[in-house]
């Protein structure tokens, strides 16, 4: 008789992910990709295409997305002092009006040196009504975690600048030298809606209007919960005992209209449809907070891992995840830790797509 995994251990959740199958672009069509389906009443596995989700819908099941937008968050410049190549990543705006950025470069960086952002060479063609001289960037200050504040030397709004200059922030498991066009398109969800994120919500990418409108014609009704998906989200977990590891600080918010079709979808038989596992923290964050079908807005650090109850959401839409993550550790909460391995282990065998523009899991 095996032994129970040590679900404290980080060994418990690798799996061997062969590196062609990380995802390097989109599929042609949105909703062609593959859906693995766990039944966790059965045990059961199928594998399925994203088009058949209504085939699993019940009338009074909400589908709760994430709205966030990704922000084209990724800069590259010149520093002036030393003329060697920066590149940086654009988190949020302080109250105060200053940016805060990662960056790297060669060297050391110090306060009130300057950095030469130029228009990308993708974007050159679409600059003609925007500012078209080099964005000048000052760093301010270095704080905590390496995060600078930094002022831009511009009247244009932050928003704007960020998408004249700006690219899309892909994944580091994604390798382009380059931003591509498509990726302005396909690395943003149709319900896209306030700015904030530095990575997708990826379980949204699936989504189409076509597919959007089929779900809502088998009876069910959409949500959407924002959740500014932060760095954090691909920083690897260090320690091999996961109480150990400090999960990343991201903004929220469920709205009262969200909180009553929660408590309206409960009241008439239906089930919480979490699409991704920033919906799925979102919903389980409020829950914790301020109780089952109730509004919530704030910061969250919840770490979703076994073994753990959840308390509003009862079916989960995801992506593929890397081995070791906290992602993954989210999707054995759910589906339980045994039946999870297995579907990634069938996964891998029948070759599907992972991680960010890969194919997706849907559990019940």
């Amino acid at each position: 008789m095996s032994s129970s995994p040590d679900f404290e251990s980080l060994s418990t959740y690798d799996y061997e992910l062969p590196p062609e199958l990380i995802a390097q672009h989109p599929l042609p069509e949105r909703d062609a990709s593959r859906m693995l389906v766990i039944h966790r009443s059965t045990g059961m596995i199928e594998h399925r295409f994203i088009k058949e989700l209504p085939l699993f819908l019940k009338p009074h099941d909400l589908i709760v997305v994430n709205n966030s937008k990704v922000v084209p968050a990724r800069l590259q410049g010149v520093r002036a002092s030393t003329g060697g190549k920066w590149e940086g990543l654009f988190l949020g705006v302080t109250t105060s009006g200053e940016w805060q950025i990662i960056g790297q470069t060669r060297g050391r960086l110090v306060a009130g040196e300057w950095i030469t952002i130029p228009v990308p060479a993708t974007h050159i063609e679409n600059a003609a009504s925007r500012q078209n001289s080099d964005l000048q960037l000052q760093l301010i200050e270095r704080g905590e975690g390496g995060i600078w504040k930094a002022s831009p030397q511009s009247e244009i709004s932050t928003w704007d600048l960020l998408e004249q200059y700006g690219s899309m922030p892909l994944p580091p498991y994604i390798h382009r030298d380059d931003e591509e066009a498509e990726d302005r398109v396909r690395y943003q969800t149709i319900f896209s809606g306030p700015q904030g994120s530095v990575a997708a919500p990826t379980a949204g990418l699936h989504f189409t209007p076509a597919l959007r409108d089929r779900c809502a014609a088998s009876g069910a009704k959409f949500a959407e919960v924002t959740l500014h998906v932060g760095m954090g989200t691909f920083r690897p977990v260090s320690s091999e005992r996961i109480a150990e590891h400090q999960m990343h600080t991201e903004t929220c918010e469920l709205s009262e209209d969200v909180a009553q079709k929660i408590r309206s979808t409960k009241s008439e038989g239906g089930r919480v449809l979490a699409i991704g596992t920033t919906s799925a923290r979102t919903l389980e964050s409020a829950a914790r907070k301020v109780g089952v079908g109730l509004p919530w807005q704030g910061e969250t650090n919840l770490f979703l891992r076994p073994p753990c109850e959840f308390l509003q959401v009862e079916a989960l839409l995801t992506n593929f995840h890397v081995p070791k993550s906290t992602l993954l550790m989210l999707v054995c909460a759910m589906a339980g830790y045994d039946l999870t391995m297995q579907a990634y282990k069938e996964a891998v065998e029948q070759r599907y797509r992972f991680l960010s523009y890969g194919d997706c899991m849907l559990i019940l």
